[in-house]
């Protein structure tokens, strides 16, 4: 659980409880407004917090596991432990050997993104953790495949469940349908569907939990990549399809397979993203959407949660942020930068799988400045190199950090630009007093500029909704968006990408902490206006959208931890 955020009391009126109709989400009357405002309504603040019931209703708690009852299921083997790619080689272009794109190496791209890495049990009490991290371990994001025919799989789309590995036949196409498919998609080619459950969030978080589904789904897109990086494959998000579309190709706009569940247990689209043996230069301009629509499908989706609180602001939102159909934007190819480094050999699969959200930092904890730099490093996209070649588009995001602990780096207020054509705007809206002088040892290519040097780990726990994690570890940092300007320029369904970008971030940071021999998490509660505040930011042209710490953890040893899969059979191993 990326997310250690505490529930404030409600500060607001409690929303009622109903049962609303399904409405497909469609195109909105002036949406970005709709979205700006959204944005707004949901920060919070050092005197009160965005709406949410101010409790844990447990006996409405959504059941974290979708499935698809009447499918067959397709078993997949549990075969990560047998790829032995170095993390480090995964950002060396061409160092990893390509892995076949066969059943097996489909299983570990499925355990790598989306399995389970570990349960907890506390007094008898047992909880899943996933190698995609979540808010609040609630996991609002879906996976799919969809994959032409080959042995062990007919043409088709499936959905994976987690909890027993598999991924289940929602659909199946017959052999002129399959021929569409293959012809759709490059050779040695199939497409990961991602969806979010809004519900599973809004029972914890109330409205803001929209924000979180977003990180989510950006998290998700980088562990999807990760895991294609360990086989030796390429990914790229398909950002040019409607979210009609993907929709249609998953399955979530077939209103017989969710009869008989509330409305709020549906999935919304996300994203589909292109997983190829070959890198993959110009992706697939259409889809057999209407071949795929017109396939055999079957199954019946679950009911999550009992009963439901309807909070309008995410139908309004989700409906504002819903993606039409867009050209491709073509690849900008990032400034040519040296190749990154990495020390740790350890197997990429078990870095994945070890990763945690760490709910305590010790306070004590240093990191040598050469780590830290090779982190930031990390952050700024390079040709080939994941998972920032996933993404189409130039760096939106920016890092104010919070310096606490870091060996040779004085304590202070820095800030990482991951683009120089941000520098102008950035500076002219940023404080005219802080400094803006580059670390002495610090890389030539890497934009960090010290703003202030001052002792704030006072500053950084308040601005994280008093969270002593921002202020106990190494370093924390604010994920500064180029916000209003770029909403406006290129549609209001980029409210959702801008979030997506910093799930991308917070997922670099988390195996970047876990190679390093440190932990993170991510930080969903934070004084949006506050941060700004001790930027200088005025207005909305910058947003701050999710808050990271890095440092030492405490374990809590009163948790027990147990194998992701000991309750499947051990022939599921090979």
């Amino acid at each position: 659980m990326p997310d250690p955020e505490a529930l404030p009391p409600p500060t607001h009126p409690v929303p009622r409880q109903r049962h609303g109709d399904y409405s497909e989400p469609g195109a909105a009357v002036d949406p970005i407004p709709i979205a700006l405002s959204y944005h707004q309504q949901t920060k919070h603040h050092l005197d009160r917090y965005a709406r949410s019931l101010g409790y844990l209703d447990w006996a409405t708690q959504p059941d974290p596991f979708r499935i698809f009852k009447g499918t067959m299921r397709v078993e997949l083997p549990l075969a990560a432990d047998g790829l032995t790619t170095p993390y480090a080689d995964l950002f060396t272009p061409l160092a990893v050997p390509v892995q076949p794109l066969d059943f097996r190496s489909i299983a570990i791209l499925f355990e790598l993104a989306l399995g389970l890495s570990a349960w907890k049990e506390f007094k008898g009490s047992r909880w899943a953790l996933r190698c995609n991290p979540s808010s609040g371990n609630l996991h609002p994001t879906e996976g799919y495949a969809i994959v032409p025919a080959q042995p062990n799989f007919e043409a088709g789309v499936y959905h994976y469940a987690s909890h027993d590995h598999c991924l289940e036949r929602r659909c199946w196409l017959e052999e002129s349908g399959a021929a569409d498919l293959a012809r759709g998609l490059p050779s040695d080619s199939i497409l990961v569907g991602l969806s979010s459950i809004h519900w599973r969030e809004a029972w914890k978080y109330g409205e803001r939990a929209f924000r979180y589904c977003q990180h989510d789904a950006g998290h998700a897109i980088a562990t999807v990549r990760y895991a294609a990086a360990a086989l030796g494959w390429s990914a790229l998000l398909l950002d040019s399809f409607s979210d009609d579309d993907v929709a249609a190709v998953l399955g979530l706009d077939r209103d017989a397979d969710f009869a008989g569940i509330d409305p709020h247990d549906r999935e919304h689209p996300a994203v589909l993203i292109l997983v190829s043996r070959g890198p993959v230069s110009t992706p697939p301009q259409a889809l057999p959407v209407e071949t795929i629509r017109a396939g055999h499908w079957t199954g019946q989706a679950n009911q999550l949660s009992p009963t439901h609180v309807d909070w309008d602001i995410i139908d309004d939102v989700a409906k504002a942020t819903w993606k039409p159909v867009t050209d491709w934007p073509g690849r900008v190819e990032p400034t040519p930068l040296p190749p990154l480094s990495s020390a740790c050999r350890t197997s990429a699969a078990s870095l994945i799988r070890q990763r945690r959200s760490c709910l305590a930092l010790d306070g004590q904890t240093p990191i040598p400045a050469e780590t830290f730099y090779r982190m930031l490093d990390h952050l700024l996209p390079r040709p080939g190199v994941p998972p920032w070649d996933t993404l189409s588009w130039p760096p939106q995001l920016h890092a104010g950090i919070f310096v606490h602990r870091v060996t040779g780096l004085a304590p202070g207020l820095y800030l990482l630009e991951r683009d120089e054509a941000i520098h102008d705007r950035l500076r002219a809206a940023l404080r005219p007093t802080f400094l803006w002088e580059q670390p002495a040892d610090c890389p030539a290519h890497l934009r960090l500029y010290c703003l202030m040097q001052e002792d704030l780990r006072r500053t950084a726990q308040i601005v994280s909704c008093h969270q002593e994690i921002a202020s106990d570890g190494a370093f924390s940092l604010g994920m500064i968006a180029d916000f209003t300007q770029t909403i406006r320029a290129k549609g209001a369904w980029w409210y959702r990408r801008l979030f997506w970008e910093a799930g991308v971030l917070g997922q670099v940071l988390y195996l970047e902490a876990e190679a390093a021999g440190v932990r993170s998490t991510g930080i969903g509660c934070y004084f949006d206006d506050a941060f700004h505040e001790l930027l200088g930011l005025n207005g909305n042209e910058f947003q701050d959208l999710y808050h990271f710490t890095v440092g030492g953890p405490l374990e809590d040893r009163r948790l027990m931890t147990l194998p992701p899969y000991a309750h499947l059979r051990r022939t599921r191993t090979v």
